[in-house]
């Protein structure tokens, strides 16, 4: 960060909002980093005594083997972290993906969390859902805030005026697209979702990269977007701060009830519904997205309905160009 003055995080701020729902919490800003996702898994490695414990994506957890009060564990081993970089060197994504960021240009922030819920299905959807509502909040409004001004009118005078199309929506099962029309749309962001064994509880790692700004770059295939298209003053400090809150609550919700309380608004925002795709499952190598069903898995129509679950499938779209006055960009957002 030399020859830059360093941005105002808001770190207390979001300290204090944040800690009455995870207690313990620590807000960590820092420079430069390779992962903020690598760095709290391996914090938590570490912790627990077992440097080499697998780390897994929810749905496809190991079993917690450790005794119950392991010799020389804390207490606070285990305790939430939002741990934001303002630059990370290898960002990871699904599938094993490196992505870079530029200082300012993209929000990069990871929380860890110990989650217990009884189902972890959808967990990335529900991540989804809190950051886009978030970020556009007119369309996040709720379904029957106008019948005050109708509910006195005459019937003939009520018109149906059809829901506008969001601003952001979620390509299943991580990332979040700035919409052009129905099914097209350019990548704004991603998330990434890791577990590690602590002791007798999982910690979840929760990976966030969001584009903020413009960026000069070579042509992408899933294209770019980013939040200053949205809003011309955004910056990434105040994307975090209009996030984390959302966030945290979002995932203490689903811990305690699952996905069932976040499908409709997922299904709202679901790129893919009505859409052809094709995948990386032999069984189903194309298809039409029909929405995804009550555990969050995507629902392809390829003669049969087939039920497809995260890490199994990839999903393409005809991506839509960048607006002409917007610069060639050059990666997709960090995860």
């Amino acid at each position: 960060m030399q020859g830059s003055k360093p941005r105002d995080w808001g770190a207390e701020a979001l300290w204090q909002q944040l800690e009455p729902l995870l207690p313990g919490l620590s807000v960590e800003v820092v420079a430069r980093t390779d992962s903020t996702n690598t760095r709290l898994i391996e914090r938590a490695r570490a912790t627990s005594g077992r440097r080499d414990g697998p780390v897994t994506r929810p749905g496809a957890l190991d079993a917690i083997d450790e005794p119950r009060t392991p010799h020389g564990r804390r207490l606070g081993d285990a305790s939430p972290c939002l741990l934001v970089a303002e630059q990370q060197t290898r960002g990871r994504g699904r599938l094993g993906r490196d992505w870079q960021s530029s200082p300012g240009a993209s929000l990069t922030f990871s929380l860890s969390l110990p989650l217990a819920p009884a189902d972890w299905s959808g967990l990335s959807l529900v991540v989804g859902v809190a950051l886009a509502e978030a970020l556009d909040a007119p369309v996040s409004a709720p379904v029957d805030a106008s019948v005050d001004a109708t509910v006195h009118a005459p019937v003939s005078s009520v018109v149906s005026v059809p829901a506008p199309l969001p601003r952001i929506g979620l390509k299943w099962p991580n990332d979040l697209w700035l919409l052009e029309s129905p099914g097209r749309g350019r990548k704004l962001g991603g998330v990434l979702i890791e577990t590690v064994a602590v002791g007798q509880r999982r910690l979840c790692v929760v990976g966030i990269g969001l584009n903020v700004l413009p960026q000069p770059t070579q042509e992408l295939s899933s294209g770019y977007a980013c939040l200053q298209e949205i809003d011309p003053l955004a910056a990434a400090p105040l994307a975090l701060a209009t996030l984390a809150l959302p966030l945290v609550r979002a995932l203490l919700r689903f811990e305690r009830e699952g996905f069932a309380p976040f499908a409709a608004a997922f299904a709202r925002r679901d790129l893919l519904i009505g859409q052809p795709v094709s995948t990386t499952m032999a069984e189903v190598p194309e298809g039409v997205a029909e929405g995804v069903d009550e555990r969050g898995a995507l629902r392809v129509r390829a003669g049969s309905l087939h039920a497809l679950v995260s890490g199994e499938v990839s999903v393409r779209l005809q991506i839509a160009p960048p607006p002409a006055d917007m610069p060639d960009v050059p990666r997709e957002a960090p995860c």
